[in-house]
C-alpha cells in the first residue's frame, strides 16, 4: 500500500479506506444491477445464500493472516527498541565504575547515539530507507574507548565486561529495529484480501438483488466489516510508520544529561 496512506492521520485514512471501500461496494451494486435488468432477476437471486457463510469465513481467514503478521511484526519491533534502550541503560550505570572523564566520554557518546537514532533514523526507518550499511560511529567510538580503558582491579574488569556486552546488545537491536522497519503487508495479500471482500459483496447483490433496500443494508454493514479489518491492519501495517507507530520514547527516557557548561 502506498506511502501517502501509511502517513496519514487516522482520521485522514480511515476517511480513505472507508470511502474506497464504499465506493467498491456501490459499483458492485450497480453492476449486478444492470445483469438483473431484462428479467434477469430470478437467475441471480437463484444462488443459494448459503455461498455467504463460506465467502465470509475465507475472508475472516485473510484478516486474521494478514493481522497476525502486522501484530507480529509490531511486537520484534517494540521488544527491539525496549532491549536496545535496556542496554544503553546498563552501559550508564557500569560507566560510574570508571568515574571521571572515561564516565564522561562515555555517557556523551550514548547521549550522541541516542539523538542520532531519534533524528536520522527515525525518520529513515518511517520511510524504510534506513540501512545496516552504515555503523553508529558514537556507539563504534564507544566501544572502542571502552576496551581501551585500563582495569584497575575485578570491580573496574566486570564492569569493562559488561559495558562491552551491553554495547553489542544495543548494536544487535538496533539492527533488528532497522530490519523490521522495512516489514509491510505486501501488495499481493491486500489485493487478495479486496480479491475476497469484492467476491462477498458480489454474492451478497445478487442474492438480494430482487430487494434493492435489503440489497444496500446488507452490503453497507459488509463494506463497514471490510472497511475496519482493513483500516485496523493499516494503520499498524508499518512499525515505525504513521500516527500509530513506535516513537524513540524509551530512548529518550534514557539519554543522559548534556555536561553543564563550565
Amino acid at each position: 500500500m502506498s506511502d501517502w496512506l501509511h502517513n496519514l492521520p487516522v482520521p485522514y485514512m480511515a476517511l480513505a479506506v472507508f470511502g474506497f471501500t464504499y465506493l467498491l461496494g456501490a459499483v458492485i451494486r450497480a453492476g449486478v444491477a444492470v445483469l438483473a435488468a431484462g428479467g434477469r432477476t430470478k437467475r441471480l437471486v437463484a444462488i443459494s445464500p448459503g455461498l455467504l457463510a463460506p465467502l465470509g469465513i475465507i475472508f475472516g481467514l485473510f484478516v486474521a493472516f494478514t493481522a497476525a503478521q502486522v501484530w507480529s511484526d509490531n511486537d520484534r519491533a517494540a521488544a527491539a527498541v525496549s532491549r536496545e534502550a535496556s542496554a544503553l541503560r546498563s552501559v550508564m550505570v557500569f560507566a560510574s565504575d570508571f568515574a571521571g572523564v572515561p564516565e564522561t566520554k562515555l555517557r556523551g557518546l550514548v547521549r550522541a547515539y541516542i539523538e542520532q537514532a531519534a533524528t536520522v533514523e527515525w525518520p529513515m526507518m518511517a520511510r524504510q530507507t534506513a540501512s545496516l550499511k552504515a555503523s553508529p560511529r558514537s556507539l563504534a567510538d564507544a566501544l572502542q574507548f571502552v576496551l581501551s580503558l585500563p582495569t584497575g582491579g575485578p570491580g573496574q574488569q566486570i564492569a569493562q565486561h559488561e559495558i562491552v556486552s551491553a554495547i553489542e546488545t544495543a548494536l544487535d537491536a538496533r539492527r533488528q529495529r532497522i530490519i523490521v522497519s522495512r516489514a509491510e503487508v505486501n501488495l499481493v495479500k491486500w489485493f487478495c484480501l479486496y480479491l475476497q471482500a469484492a467476491c462477498a459483496l458480489v454474492a451478497i447483490a445478487c442474492v438480494h438483488s430482487d430487494n434493492r433496500p435489503a440489497s444496500a443494508v446488507a452490503m453497507g454493514l459488509y463494506a463497514t466489516g471490510i472497511a475496519a479489518s482493513v483500516l485496523l491492519i493499516a494503520a499498524h501495517d508499518r512499525p515505525f510508520t504513521g500516527q500509530i507507530s513506535i516513537s524513540p520514547e524509551p530512548l529518550l527516557q534514557i539519554m543522559p544529561d548534556a555536561p553543564a557548561d563550565r
